[in-house]
């Protein structure tokens, strides 16, 4: 594989209890330079208006930080695949209002799981998540906030596990300006694309290539499995600890193609002996990038 360009965004998802503004001050701790919140609260349907204050608050602590990267993940009541017209609306009422909080703290791209057909099918699902993408799309016209959508496990009846449900939906939105994609090792390899050894990380690449398009990637979730390739199952592990291993990690950052992208870590907090695991992952996968590559 070529050598890696020499920007290296690479940080953690973190909370913003207290403040937006924390969640910023947590990653510069963890030497962070890439970040990914939530804008809203991730289980709720409702959430506080935000005020001009934290919005001016989080911009001012980005400024004076290294971060050269911010993402958020929207809420996991969305289901912009339901069959259920009023959740669908719902979710398309939620999904615009985390594009305009995004703006408005100067949040780059919003990562999106497609969603859930319910038994309805996969076609028919896909058709509705095209189509309220379309809506959600209109209504934040003028927002300079990018959509990704996120690879998934393929755990019950959720879509884009395959790379091919992503370009389905992608292709029906026709919006290459304003959507993308984000890939999740971990929901990648549960859902039977191999990361390692090189050839099946090489092999999973270029299917990626070839159904999406890897200039469509715009953000990568760092995760290693607690379960096996093609299990299904979505259980994030500490990186090198899982079933993926460290060579998937070190092939991924180190790739030319993907290397330049935010990379955050998803990883659970702490271990079996509450030992605070953020900066060990983060360690692990500086170690992992070429020294030629990397600049923290």
């Amino acid at each position: 594989m070529a050598e890696a360009g020499d920007a290296f965004l690479v940080g953690a998802h973190l909370s913003v209890a207290g403040g937006y503004e924390r969640a910023v001050h947590r990653a510069v701790e963890l030497r962070c330079t890439a970040l990914q919140i939530f804008t809203r609260n991730n289980v709720q349907w409702r959430a506080k208006p935000l005020q001009e204050r934290q919005c001016l608050e989080f911009r001012r602590a980005l400024s004076d930080s290294a971060i050269g990267a911010v993402i958020a993940h929207a809420n996991y009541l969305a289901n912009l695949a339901s069959p259920e017209r009023s959740k669908r609306e719902r979710s398309i009422r939620v999904v615009v209002d985390e594009l305009r909080r995004c703006a408005r703290l100067g949040v780059a791209a919003l990562v999106l799981h497609p969603g859930s057909h319910q038994g309805e099918g996969e076609r028919a699902g896909i058709r509705r998540v095209a189509a309220a993408l379309r809506r959600v799309l209109r209504q934040t016209a003028a927002l300079p906030v990018r959509l990704l959508l996120e690879t998934t496990a393929g755990q019950g009846s959720a879509l884009g596990y395959r790379f091919e449900q992503l370009a389905a939906i992608l292709n029906e939105v026709a919006e290459p300006a304003r959507t993308g994609v984000c890939i999740d090792t971990c929901h990648m390899f549960a859902a039977g694309y191999g990361l390692a050894p090189e050839a099946a990380y090489e092999t999973t690449m270029e299917q990626l290539d070839r159904h999406v398009g890897l200039r469509q990637v715009y953000a990568v979730h760092l995760n290693d499995s607690a379960r096996p390739r093609g299990s299904r199952v979505d259980r994030h592990a500490h990186i090198g600890r899982g079933a993926i291993g460290l060579d998937g990690f070190r092939y991924l950052v180190n790739d030319p193609h993907l290397c330049h992208l935010p990379m955050v870590i998803e990883t659970p907090k702490r271990d079996h002996r509450g030992v605070d695991m953020d900066p060990v992952n983060l360690r692990v996968l500086r170690s992992l990038r070429r020294a030629s590559a990397s600049t923290t």
